[in-house]
């Protein structure tokens, strides 16, 4: 028996741009997939919907795979492939495996010899990269800062610190409630000379991307407020 696909589906990462920043291809997959592993089953009900392709969202079946699943969870819900039904996996923003639990069902579809299908769509991370001028030869993506702000302030310095060593670019990311506090501790944590990206709502209407050096940033403050960011920073 052939086996399905798992086919990784990006979303948008703002809303109402689906016609700008996704492939025809992501609108047909998701028009012949019924299956869907997601990391939050209301985001992607929601995602689906704005696509207005004419689909009973209550026909279709999500399971829920997130930092908490265990493997032999994600393993039962990878099942129906097994049997030939192919799957989608579904990030709330962006591309799934990405700084996203999709990774866990890709590793594990992997394993069970199933064929992993990625679709073209935005990554943030990586439009961030694009625009902001750093090298985009070596980086690194950080993931979230300490909350603590002393433990904040001593990880910007630590991957600043290797940044210079290996010019290599340093990404983070934060929830939206956090962002200006990240802004102001990068800001007062890295070397003045460093360069600094601020890049928010990516793809949206209100986009803001910008690089320069952190001591510019002292005099040109901004509020991000709760606008999804990427930061960006790399060391002479």
């Amino acid at each position: 028996m052939k086996k399905g696909t798992i086919y990784l589906i990006p979303s948008v990462i703002s809303p109402d741009t689906a016609n700008q920043v996704l492939s025809p291809q992501v609108v047909d997959v998701v028009k012949k997939t019924t299956v869907f592993l997601t990391e939050t089953i209301r985001e992607s009900r929601r995602f689906i919907s704005s696509l207005k392709l004419g689909i009973d969202i209550s026909s279709l079946q999500f399971e829920k795979v997130d930092k908490d699943t265990a493997d032999i969870e994600t393993e039962k819900y990878l099942a129906p492939a097994l049997k030939g039904k192919n799957i989608g996996v579904l990030s709330d923003a962006g591309c799934p495996g990405v700084a996203d639990p999709g990774a866990q069902v890709v590793r594990i579809a992997h394993k069970l010899g199933l064929q992993v299908t990625p679709l073209v769509g935005p990554s943030s991370l990586l439009l961030a990269l694009m625009a902001s001028g750093m090298n985009g030869q070596s980086f690194a993506f950080n993931g979230y800062l300490p909350i603590d702000t002393k433990e904040a302030a001593q990880k910007i310095k630590q991957f600043e610190k290797t940044s210079r060593s290996q010019n290599q670019t340093q990404l983070f990311i934060e929830t939206p409630y956090r962002s200006d506090r990240t802004l102001e501790i990068l800001i007062k944590s890295l070397n003045p000379n460093s360069l600094l990206c601020l890049a928010k709502d990516i793809t949206g209407t209100k986009e803001y991307i910008k690089t320069q050096p952190v001591n510019q940033w002292k005099s040109h403050k901004i509020i991000i407020g709760k606008e999804p960011t990427v930061f960006l920073f790399l060391a002479p």
